[in-house]
């Protein structure tokens, strides 16, 4: 099988798409800016896991990560989200967008058979459709969205002019027991508290909507993209399915399963802002017609299935 080269292999979605490369039968190296994390408790000991230790705005590190170790396919997942994206908008640059043009750059030289890359729905900006497809255009307000549409832009000038196959998924939040940093995190955290029997003091309100997948689709959606037949796709960047609730829905939802749950909204005025500006809902279609994606997990068996895990112990945050 393949060898893989994943970005930002030691963070959460990254250790988590790891583990499913590693159930599949293939290599993978993990490329961070760390050495240690403890998302990847559960796959540390497995001999066809490697780290390397690297920092994506170091062209000759990634250069040397990618021709060392006989890349096949690059999952370049490494990025400043959301809030850390605004609190340093210089360095979310140099990571996000100059770390991008060196994937890139890597994957074109030594001939790399497929970039995949996990781009936002906050690439969208105020004023959007409430169901948004791939046409919408992008006018996002937030510094992570801006580096997401540069990243998206360069990938696609990379398989037009240099045939990199790069291909794009834009995702909604991510939710999982692990999940509980940046923006959108609330979704996973709204669950998570509860779940350990903790008051939850969120910093939305309850009119927010931020559309969301449970992370196990998440996994899914990147690897299979990367399987998806080439002349079945019809474009470089893809839309897919999503979770579309309030949080006051969502919050509903929990108390379904915790009935003692509590939930309390203090909203934070520019956190509320900003999400009030990402689409509030997705449209799949393209990405159902052309490489057959579609949930696995709705609302209830992503809010069952954190719980689950909370209650078994398989929390690796």
């Amino acid at each position: 099988m393949g060898k893989n080269l994943i970005t930002g292999g030691l963070g959460f979605l990254g250790s988590r798409v790891a583990k499913r490369l590693l159930d599949d039968g293939e290599e993978v190296v993990l490329f961070d800016i760390a050495t240690k994390s403890r998302f990847i408790k559960d796959i540390e000991e497995d001999k066809r896991l490697k780290i390397v230790q690297g920092d994506m705005r170091n062209f000759a590190q990634v250069i040397e990560a990618v021709k060392d170790n006989d890349i096949d396919c690059i999952y370049h997942l490494g990025a400043l989200l959301a809030n850390e994206a605004e609190a340093s908008p210089q360095t979310a640059y140099e990571v996000n967008v100059n770390g991008t043009y060196h994937v890139l750059e890597a994957a074109r030289l030594f001939k790399v058979s497929c970039v995949i890359f996990p781009s936002t729905i906050s690439t969208y900006g105020p004023g959007i459709p409430d169901v948004v497809n791939e046409d919408v255009v992008q006018y996002p307000n937030n510094m992570y969205g801006v580096t997401k549409v540069i990243g998206e832009r360069l990938g696609e000038y990379y398989y037009h002019r240099y045939g990199v196959n790069f291909r794009c998924v834009r995702f909604p939040a991510i939710v999982g027991p692990e999940r509980t940093t940046g923006l959108s995190s609330y979704t996973s955290v709204m669950i998570l508290e509860p779940a350990m029997g903790r008051v939850y003091r969120t910093y939305v309100d309850e009119s927010v909507r931020c559309p969301f997948i449970y992370k196990n689709d998440a996994v899914n959606a990147l690897v299979s993209l990367r399987y998806a037949d080439e002349a079945c796709l019809k474009r470089r960047v893809y839309n897919i399915e999503v979770i579309s609730c309030t949080a006051g829905e969502e919050a509903a939802a929990v108390k379904k399963y915790l009935p003692e749950a509590k939930i309390e909204f203090h909203p934070d005025k520019k956190a509320v802002e900003i999400l009030n500006a990402w689409a509030k809902d997705v449209d799949g279609t393209r990405a159902f017609q052309e490489w057959g994606f579609r949930l696995q997990y709705g609302l209830e068996e992503t809010i069952k299935s954190v719980i689950d895990e909370v209650r078994k112990g398989n929390i690796t945050g």
